[in-house]
């Protein structure tokens, strides 16, 4: 399901944030940006007017100019607009206010893209509630029996499967993830923000620039995972729990394991190559 969206904010840095987060976000389409309340207001009033589609999702602040994020708020309940509401400030006191004016939720500036893309989750749950729909487990987020994620890649969505995933390595700004048949799909979100949509059953991170499919790893040498020409490096802060999630997949020597050289291949059908 794919919710419309409005951005509103008077401090335009600000709108270009949201506006990126958006444009990262599978399930959410950028429906028009506003400075103002009455300009958001404007916006509500043309949407579902002709080729253009209602809108679902609001992001505004709570301080703005003529009329406040509140007050527009209040407008919006007492006219039974169905668009939802997620407040963006920056002073935590207005929390409860927040809350008490029905918002969907509630996020403190500077605002990260992982609380932005938990709030937008918690709206897309409630609108597929109210259509009748099943709710899944959110967008890009597998579970047991979930085979793949949805990213945005070269201003297309694009499906990805786990299955196919070596390793995702990140890059500043964004994360490349390459695939078992060589290619590889780069889409523009942090590291940490791509581990926390992945199962960590599966894909485990074992460096800070780097993300394993733990089902591909087939060999190790010198503290480094083996992936045709490339080596991917294990650190110290994330070596144990690779072990373990190793350990949970085969039985491994530990001496052969931590030899020098050796390269440490993992069994085939019991038995070690």
């Amino acid at each position: 399901m794919m919710l419309n969206c409005l951005i509103v904010d008077d401090e335009p840095l600000v709108l270009d944030r949201l506006e990126n987060y958006v444009g990262r976000t599978p399930f959410l389409q950028l429906a028009g940006r506003a400075a103002s309340a009455p300009e958001a207001l404007q916006c509500l009033e043309q949407a579902g007017q002709g080729p253009r589609e209602e809108i679902d999702l609001l992001f505004i602040d709570i301080q703005m100019p003529q009329l406040s994020g509140l007050e527009f708020s209040r407008l919006l309940a007492e006219r039974g607009d169905r668009t939802r509401v997620i407040f963006t400030t920056a002073f935590g006191e207005y929390a409860w206010e927040g809350f008490r004016g029905d918002a969907m939720d509630y996020l403190l500036k500077p605002i990260s893209y992982t609380e932005f893309l938990r709030a937008a989750m918690k709206a897309h749950d409630w609108f597929l509630k109210l259509s009748g729909r099943p709710v899944p487990v959110p967008v890009g987020k597998p579970a047991a029996g979930r085979d793949c994620i949805w990213v945005r890649a070269d201003y297309r969505q694009v499906r990805i499967r786990l299955a196919d995933v070596l390793y995702i390595e990140g890059m500043k700004d964004y994360v490349r993830i390459c695939l078992t048949d060589g290619s590889h799909v780069m889409t523009q979100m942090s590291l940490k923000t791509m581990a926390g949509l992945l199962p960590k059953e599966l894909l485990v991170r074992v460096h800070r620039s780097y993300i394993v499919n733990m089902q591909a790893v087939n060999a190790i040498e010198r503290g480094r995972i083996i992936f045709g020409k490339a080596r991917i490096p294990i650190s110290d802060s994330y070596r144990d729990e690779f072990m373990q999630r190793l350990a949970q997949r085969t039985y491994i020597p530990p001496a052969r394991f931590m030899s020098g050289g050796t390269v440490a291949e993992m069994p085939v059908e019991g038995k070690w190559r």
